[in-house]
């Protein structure tokens, strides 16, 4: 990519200008929420024909480019790797990555929960009030968990039937594996065949290049409008009910990436983490604000090229399957969940009963889907496989969407570390390549 996403030329940079309308967003919604309420026909109004239609149309922006960027992506950096079993030692070492750090996260989840144990500042009078309050989105968790089942199928449902058809479901793995049967073709065919293809993907990376910058100029009233739609509609009463489980949550968070990944960043990549996180902030702060993943890898793959200076084909191939399986923050999430929520109507959990809960969280990360909410309806499966009513989900969905946003920027720093670490273990990147200012 010639130009950073993070640089509009003259003026305010890019992502201070997401920061601000997060910040706008943020704090209308709050003063909002505790001054007129959600409830104004005027707010309803806001909400339904002005922010809900502005967030919508950036969000679907960066959709609407993740699967060809992935395609491209993956097949490409195949490709330019070249030998097979490059391709095999670069996987497997992010692979390896994304499961080592996703355990060291769910293990600090563990910890965290109980020490602080939540479920004892949660009454039971609280407990109904929340069950009543989102019984009804609860039931369609549960009825979405019956569908979304982890297992064996799982992994048949890697390869997919129709490529095409896995690109419009948003089947991320299945596009992720068509990516790297056609990157691997590549490399087997006449060089001049190869090339002309190789020039049409490069082409078409280009142009969702420009694509995005096209959906990064509205980021800023994009990233305004959803901010203010969440924080209007939350009742900070939902808050204060359980906000020692909110705590207990976003304090396991912060202390996985300020020392889990922090000290890799600083130990195994060789940068300081302060200038880590300010060279690839636009991509935390979009992680932040769209709670997503796949949104987010567009400028994910960008900061890591342009800010960091990680060639593009070991980026191109680890961020795409970063987005799906480096979920971090989501392991952590869905552990303390279980555990808080099973508490709550008392299911006696034990500690290696606990350490179980971790290990199907660590598993079901890895399948959870990069889009909002995409870890719930897994989630419930693992709160049903342990005894815990799936319809207890409906405790922490109130609060789920501050969270998901946190967790999301949480996996999304796995992943832009993960590409660093894999570059620098493959001898293709060193600290002295990151650009000067």
């Amino acid at each position: 990519m010639s130009e950073s996403i993070g640089s509009t030329g003259p003026g305010m940079k890019l992502h201070t200008k997401i920061l601000l309308g997060l910040t706008i967003g943020a704090l209308a919604g709050v003063a909002t929420n505790l001054t007129i309420g959600a409830s104004h026909p005027l707010i309803v109004f806001v909400n339904d024909y002005i922010a809900y239609p502005v967030g919508q149309v950036f969000l679907r922006m960066l959709f609407m480019v993740v699967m060809p960027l992935v395609f491209a992506s993956i097949a490409l950096g195949v490709a330019g790797l070249g030998d097979i079993r490059k391709v095999g030692r670069v996987g497997s070492k992010a692979v390896g990555y994304f499961l080592v750090t996703t355990v060291l996260a769910a293990t600090l989840g563990l910890i965290v929960v109980n020490i602080i144990r939540p479920w004892e500042r949660v009454t039971p009078e609280t407990r109904e009030a929340l069950m009543e309050r989102f019984a009804g989105d609860a039931s369609g968790r549960v009825e979405a968990s019956q569908r979304s089942t982890f297992g064996i199928q799982t992994f048949v449902d890697i390869v997919p039937r129709n490529p095409i058809q896995a690109a419009a479901n948003t089947d991320m793995l299945g596009v992720i594996f068509f990516g790297l049967m056609f990157g691997a073709a590549l490399t087997l065919i006449r060089a001049d065949r190869a090339k002309a293809m190789t020039d049409v993907l490069e082409a078409l990376n280009d142009i969702v290049v420009q694509i995005i910058h096209f959906a990064m100029r509205i980021a800023p009233y994009g990233v305004a409008a959803l901010i203010f739609g969440v924080a209007s509609r939350f009742g900070f009463d939902l808050l204060v009910a359980i906000a020692a489980f909110v705590v207990t949550v976003l304090l396991a968070l912060l202390l996985h990436a300020t020392l889990t990944l922090s000290a890799i960043v600083r130990f195994l990549i060789g940068l300081s983490p302060l200038v880590f996180v300010s060279r690839v902030r636009a991509a935390l702060i979009t992680a932040f604000s769209t709670s997503s993943s796949s949104a987010t890898l567009p400028t994910a793959l960008d900061v890591v090229e342009t800010r960091l200076g990680v060639p593009r084909l070991i980026a191109g191939f680890v961020l795409p399957i970063g987005s799906t399986m480096c979920m971090n923050g989501t392991a952590i999430f869905e552990g303390i969940t279980v555990i808080f929520v099973a508490e709550i109507f008392n299911v006696d959990l034990s500690l290696p009963q606990m350490a179980a809960v971790m290990v199907m969280s660590v598993i079901t990360a890895v399948g959870a889907a990069g889009v909002p909410g995409g870890s719930i309806p897994l989630l419930v499966g693992v709160m049903t496989m342990f005894g815990v009513p799936g319809e207890g989900i409906a405790i922490v969905l109130g609060v789920d969407r501050i969270l998901d946003m946190s967790r999301t920027t949480v996996n999304v720093f796995g992943d832009l570390t993960a590409a660093t670490w894999v570059a620098r273990s493959e001898g293709a990147w060193s600290p002295a390549d990151v650009p000067e200012k």
